[in-house]
């Protein structure tokens, strides 16, 4: 027995359990890094072209100087803030709507019921469609000339197809808020409903014996718990809203525009002169995206450090 311990102690032995075991730990790393390279080249690529157009460097039409020009006139643009806080409201409203029923659903979808699974299925499906696809279907039922406002007329509810309530290309932007609910409550109510079946139910069991009725277990139990993992969620999904073109492009209004949308107009504009306020524009959704980045990035550290 000192024999084979002596033997598995040798310097030979010993450099291969130590490559084996760095091998191991670097196995996952070495599997995406081709992945993660392609990505980080593109971002930074295309971040150092952005940023020094904004800056004002376009060979093409003679300009080397660097500047802050392209950013101090998109900041004395009301185009802009109005885009802005129409991106903002969009963003905030989809998000915390899409937050309050996830967690309703989620809830639901953790107790036991008949037809459980086929509702759990129906609850994902969407996932799999994409945004563009969602916002075509409800462009085609919900415009005063789609689906929806024909059979309100066919019933006799409405005289004609016009009395048929504003939902698309509305000032509220009720069918942008529309289609990123459809979308980002399963993405959020999958999230949560991984949180509810993982705590369990031992906490809520102890509220329930100590007295706690249904709104109080929710409230200073289930909520608190599932908090940190919902607000990762919130950060997500506001921050892809709030950067996302092709629904407001699709479904908004031209005047005023969400942010994205003005950012293309500016970069479409014939005149070469306004393509540093349009990458001046993407760079400010890009700091405010990774902002947002670094807060679920924290959150999740401040949550993960509390479990360990």
């Amino acid at each position: 027995m000192l024999q084979d311990r002596t033997l598995a102690l040798t310097p030979p032995r010993r450099r291969f359990r130590i490559r084996r075991v760095v091998m191991e730990r670097l196995r996952i790393p070495l599997m995406v890094a081709p992945v993660m390279l392609i990505i980080l080249g593109l971002f930074v690529g295309s971040s150092i072209f952005v940023i020094g157009q904004s800056l004002g460097y376009m060979p093409v039409i003679d300009l080397y100087d660097l500047n802050f020009d392209a950013y101090e006139k998109l900041f004395d643009n009301d185009e802009f803030w109005w885009g802005t806080l129409l991106s903002f409201y969009i963003a905030f409203s989809s998000t915390v709507l899409s937050t309050v029923l996830a967690v309703v659903c989620a809830l639901a979808l953790r107790e036991s019921f008949a037809g459980r699974k086929a509702m759990s299925f129906l609850f994902q499906l969407s996932l799999s469609i994409p945004h563009i696809v969602v916002a075509l279907a409800i462009l085609l039922l919900t415009t005063q000339s789609g689906l929806l406002a024909r059979i309100a007329h066919g019933f006799g509810l409405i005289q004609t197809t016009g009395q048929f309530p504003e939902l698309v290309f509305d000032r509220y932007s009720i069918g942008i808020i529309l289609v990123y609910i459809l979308k980002e409550v399963p993405f959020m109510g999958i999230i949560i409903l991984a949180i509810l079946q993982g705590m369990g139910r031992e906490h809520e069991d102890t509220a329930t014996t100590l007295g706690a009725d249904r709104w109080q277990r929710f409230w200073h139990v289930i909520l608190p718990l599932i908090a940190p993992g919902t607000l990762s969620a919130f950060i997500i999904v506001f921050a892809y809203v709030f950067g996302a073109f092709e629904i407001p492009y699709l479904l908004g209004r031209t005047d005023p525009a969400a942010l994205p949308v003005v950012g293309l107009r500016y970069y479409l504009d014939v005149d070469l002169n306004a393509r540093p306020q349009a990458m001046a524009l993407n760079v400010f959704i890009l700091v405010f995206i990774l902002l947002l980045t670094g807060l679920y990035m924290r959150i999740t550290r401040i949550y993960i450090r509390k479990d360990a």
